[in-house]
């Protein structure tokens, strides 16, 4: 977390979905200090015809929604495609996360993709991915944190260490069973590499396995909810293509989970930055 990335982004549609995903963005950035700005993405075709009165909706609603939640919103429209611009704008400004709602994969985004996933791909801050408002008012009190033997895992570590240090949440890492002993021995150095941070940065954690390794995608989603899981976090698939979108990267099916659980999605970089100072027990 950038010292001068200190603003939650809202991606806002005037649907259900957005006020819960604004709901969210409020109790975060009520407990860590930030700023919450509501991003809305008008069509160029529709902003040629028609932009003062979308601007003057938009001024509006964000009137209402200040005086409802009694919090400052920050706003900003812009003008593009959907898939590009939020990343876009999000990796160019202040944001360090951004809050969207989705309806998760529904009719013909079983052909074309994941809608969330194509908007968070490519996106060098981390997503928020909601279907509901939130459960609790004041934390998340368990986060999920799947491991595998892929080195992005670091990637989400300083996350999970950031949320559950303002939150002062309980930590559950969840493995794939793994009888190869080369990625076995990946596994166990990237659970010992997030065991070490977490113990460092006195947070709460419990190991558990999955049965099946081949459905490691679903039983998470069956063990975040048998824990009652108020996040489950997860790195992207590195150099996510079409084919990913329309044949199921796992993650677009987590999340979409029927359980309405938020997601947490960090896209894996080009190379592992330095992992800020939440990282080091400070």
């Amino acid at each position: 977390m950038e010292k001068d990335r200190n603003t939650i982004l809202v991606t806002w549609d005037y649907t259900e979905l957005s006020e819960y995903a604004l709901m969210h963005a409020i109790r975060i950035a009520r407990m860590v200090e930030n700023n919450v700005r509501i991003i809305h993405i008008i069509d160029p075709n529709a902003a040629k015809r028609s932009y003062n009165e979308v601007e003057e909706r938009f001024r509006k609603t964000i009137e209402e929604l200040q005086e409802k939640y009694n919090f400052p919103l920050e706003t900003v429209i812009l003008t593009g495609k959907i898939f590009s611009e939020i990343s876009r704008y999000a990796s160019d400004s202040d944001a360090n996360m951004v809050i969207m709602g989705t309806h998760g994969i529904k009719g013909v985004q079983r052909f074309t993709g994941s809608w969330a996933l194509r908007v968070i791909a490519g996106s060098t801050i981390p997503f928020i991915v909601v279907q509901d408002k939130p459960h609790t008012e004041d934390r998340f009190r368990s986060i999920v944190f799947p491991i595998d033997f892929k080195a992005e895992n670091k990637e989400k570590l300083q996350w999970v260490i950031f949320l559950g240090k303002y939150f002062d949440s309980k930590v559950y890492l969840f493995k794939p069973p793994v009888s190869d002993k080369g990625l076995q021995k990946k596994v166990n150095i990237n659970l010992n590499f997030t065991v070490k941070f977490l113990i460092q940065n006195n947070l709460e954690y419990e190991i558990h396995t999955a049965s099946k390794s081949s459905k490691f995608a679903q039983e998470t989603l069956d063990f975040a909810q048998k824990v009652n899981a108020d996040l489950i976090l997860i790195t992207t698939t590195k150099h996510i293509n079409f084919a990913d979108l329309i044949f199921g990267a796992q993650e677009q099916f987590i999340i979409a989970n029927s359980s309405k659980i938020p997601v947490m999605c960090v896209n894996p970089r080009a190379a592992y930055a330095h992992v800020g100072q939440f990282m080091w027990g400070r």
